[in-house]
């Protein structure tokens, strides 16, 4: 009754498509159309990813530092080595440069050796002015040598802000206005003037200069993956499309498949567009995986079509059939790789739940318009001519499977022996694997703004922004108890290798005791408290100008901001530099009187790796559940879900030892990777068991027969569309992203690794087991009958 009612459930179906073939075809028509529509809405992300939820802690405090300083990545970064400007025409041009930028509407504020302020007193001595250090061009090299040694020298506050520690580097700090730092407005600016402008400027006088800051790195950043988008469709369709026509030898299957994917690509465009994602580094990837998981969904139902052709010649059948026998099959294992990309969703991460979204949606269409327009487009056309079919009996292929049935029927020990020692040396691997939270680490190493920033992090100990910030509840953090204790924060941190001289309110404080003493770089400290009175009396009788860091201080006085940056590093080291942070802070800053938090771009990306591990790990088990539990709803058999699971997670766990023994770190990128491979990998798993299936029922339950029966005649299919995903997922390799070419390379070694197990460790495993799982009491009838026999009557 069950498998009747599935037959005339897939027949209906079967006749819809087929009966139906000029409507069916209009409305896919309609839809491409209305999705491209849609592309227009497509939108660049211009944020940096957030891997936390909106309502995590981190985030939370991150937000709250935002709301009293300000956004903190507005900061872009020019530098040059002291070595280039040795001549006055030279350092006047590098000072022009900084002038010029200065008069851009997008620029809040640009500091550089042209306009350094520099604090004093007046001749009478009773208040503090700001002028320039520098108050006009210079004229020869003999006024440069004065103003460096003046700047080296004299001028102690400026050391890690304009200059670097050992006087190599000086740099210039440009700071875009806030409000434009997360919109569009920042990419046109610094693509199409500022980009421009540096280059010009840079030819011209011969000045190799360096460009960094957050803003600067997430253009170009965002820039390289709109022009890897493109290279990477090319790359999937040329690649999947030729391994396609190398096995089917028929551009007539090859130019439909390619349709098929093109009309998937177009509609997962459309659908980004329509839900208002925007496109991120993971969702980017989007349009080539669908290409690359389309075109095995061609190969099964091109590769049944022409099975049935050769069988008997009749066409009309022979259509009806590939949707009759295949389509649950292909459905439940689209549903599978669905379900990999789905859980995604319940990482709470908004960049993964956008990706997983959108990825489940676009694999369930091209299942779709694959079982539609494949059998629609054969219909119109003559039936394949013998040629088309030499490859389903080629030599090669034969020869394939006949090693493939003797090494299951002869080698089972050395199989199961191999995948035990496999294993083993795989979890030593996986004790070996390190976890990354560095920022910076998947970032295309060849470009130059990758080199520019290994460049400052080498010049000035670090590039990522940490920010402390300490909130006094008793007095205004201006007071000399709490600007000491601040002092000795900073200190420390000096001291930490890993971070890089801190900037404050302590240092502006140390600079009017300089000026104070009449600019003498000796009295760069903190006032006495007789001198910090006198020095008060001074500053309410001076300008607001005077206030050169008023951004280290929030508008109530009460929270102290201390920025310093951190060097590129992994995870573990992180956190014991941030561990002994706070170790020091609570010995500082007593709870009752001060309440500090750590917080930064930085910070917030190494705990949103941490969180995106645990939920991915989650997302994982959550995968193997739900595909156990499909396994269970179609086979009824406890057992059989064993058998299922054990040659898709053991690929999972060579690649992770792999990783352990390469180096190869976990991080966002890498973990995505055991999620898609599993839902991928036991698509073959489903294809075999549901033709094991098949032949157990039509050959009273003789294990062996079936067996050697489901490799013959899914070998052939899961070999084809294993190589074609190897290979098309390898195109990611050709990346500049670091994160890309290793979800790309793992992606690609688990999918070879499952081939392999499904084509000898799934059928040995059901050989062996034999009477204890293949029998109709331990087997029940499945609760969708995925591949049965349709016979002639029937139809």
């Amino acid at each position: 009754m069950q498998k009747l009612f599935s037959f005339r459930f897939w027949n209906s179906i079967a006749r819809l498509i087929l009966r139906n073939r000029e409507i069916i075809l209009g409305l896919i028509v309609i839809i491409t159309i209305a999705f491209a529509t849609q592309w227009k809405h497509m939108q660049f992300t211009h944020t940096e990813a957030n891997l936390l939820p909106d309502d995590h802690p981190i985030n939370e405090e991150y937000n709250q530092f935002l709301d009293k300083f300000g956004e903190e990545g507005n900061l872009i970064i020019l530098g040059v080595e002291n070595k280039n400007l040795e001549t006055f025409q030279n350092f006047n041009a590098w000072n022009e440069l900084a002038d010029s930028l200065a008069t851009f509407k997008e620029i809040e504020m640009v500091l550089s050796t042209s306009n350094l302020p520099n604090l004093s007193k007046t001749e009478d001595n009773k208040k503090f002015i700001v002028g320039p250090v520098l108050t006009e061009q210079l004229r020869s090299n003999e006024d440069l040598k004065d103003f460096k040694q003046k700047l080296f020298n004299d001028l102690p506050f400026y050391k890690n802000l304009i200059y670097s520690e050992n006087d190599s580097v000086i740099r210039t700090a440009i700071y875009l206005k806030k409000d434009i730092v997360n919109t569009v407005e920042r990419k046109e600016f610094i693509l199409d003037d500022f980009v421009p402008l540096v280059n010009a400027y840079s030819d011209k006088y011969n000045l190799d200069i360096r460009t960094s800051g957050m803003p600067y790195i997430r253009t170009l950043n965002a820039q390289n993956i709109v022009d890897e988008i493109g290279m990477f469709l090319l790359a999937a369709l040329l690649v999947t499309s030729g391994i396609f026509f190398f096995f089917f030898r028929s551009w007539r299957a090859t130019f439909i498949s390619i349709v098929t994917v093109v009309i998937g690509v177009m509609w997962a465009f459309g659908i980004l567009g329509w839900i208002g994602y925007e496109i991120t580094v993971l969702t980017a990837l989007i349009p080539p995986l669908i290409i690359v998981i389309g075109i095995p969904n061609c190969i099964f139902l091109i590769n049944k079509y022409q099975q049935e052709i050769k069988n008997h010649g009749n066409q009309a059948k022979s259509l009806q059939r590939v949707i009759t026998k295949v389509g649950n099959a292909t459905l439940m294992t689209n549903l599978t790789t669905a379900s990999g990309f789905a859980t995604f969703i319940f990482t709470e991460s908004k960049l993964l739940v956008e990706f997983g979204v959108v990825a489940s949606i676009c694999i369930l269409a091209i299942f779709l318009l694959s079982l539609m327009i494949i059998p629609i487009i054969y219909s119109y056309l003559p039936i394949p001519k013998e040629r088309h079919l030499e490859h389903l009996g080629k030599t090669w292929i034969n020869s394939f499977t006949d090693w493939n049935e003797r090494m299951v029927k002869r080698q089972r020990i050395p199989i199961y022996i191999t995948s035990v020692v496999v294993l083993i040396l795989s979890f030593i691997g996986i004790y070996q694997i390190k976890v990354s939270g560095s920022l910076i680490e998947d970032m295309p190493k060849g470009m130059q703004f990758y080199k520019d920033i290994k460049f400052f992090e080498e010049s000035f100990d670090g590039i990522m922004p940490l920010e402390i910030v300490v909130y006094s509840r008793n007095e205004k953090v201006t007071g000399l108890k709490t600007l000491k204790k601040l002092n000795k924060l900073e200190e420390h941190i000096i001291e930490t290798p890993e971070l890089s001289r801190p900037m404050s309110i302590v240092s502006a404080v140390k600079f009017s005791k300089q000026a104070f003493y009449g600019g003498d770089p000796e009295y760069f400290e903190l006032p006495s408290t007789y001198d910090a009175v006198t020095m008060s009396e001074l500053v309410k009788k001076s300008s607001n100008d005077i206030s050169l860091m008023k951004s280290f201080v929030d508008s109530t006085g009460r929270n102290a901001r201390i920025t310093t940056f951190m060097k590129d590093m992994g995870t573990d080291r992180m956190e014991r530099v941030e561990e002994n942070l706070r170790e020091k802070i609570k010995t500082i800053f007593p709870d009752d009187r001060y309440e500090v938090s750590l917080t930064g771009k930085a910070l917030v990306f190494q705990k949103g790796t941490d969180y995106l591990i645990n939920n991915l790990i989650l997302s994982l088990s959550l995968a193997i559940v739900l595909i156990a539990l499909f396994m269970a709803w179609m086979f009824k058999s406890l057992r059989m879900i064993f058998v299922s699971l054990v040659p898709n997670l053991l690929p999972l766990l060579i690649t992770a030892g792999l990783m352990g023994y390469l180096g190869v770190p976990i991080k966002p990128s890498t973990i995505l990777v055991f999620s898609i491979a599993f839902g991928i990998s036991v698509d073959d798993t489903i294809h075999f068991l549901a033709k094991y299936r098949q032949e157990l029922t039509a050959n009273n339950w003789r294990i062996k027969k079936s067996v050697y029966a489901a490799l013959r005649e899914t070998g052939v299919s899961m070999f084809y569309t294993s190589i074609v995903l190897f290979f098309g997922f390898s195109t990611f390799t050709i990346s500049s992203f670091g994160g890309t070419v290793a979800l790309g390379a793992l992606v690609s070694a688990t999918l070879l690794f499952a081939m392999a197990a499904n084509l000898l460790l799934l059928p040995s495993m059901l050989l062996s087991l034999e009477r204890s799982i293949a029998n109709e009491r331990t087997l029940k009838k499945p609760a969708i009958p995925l591949v049965e026999p349709v016979s002639d009557e029937e139809e």
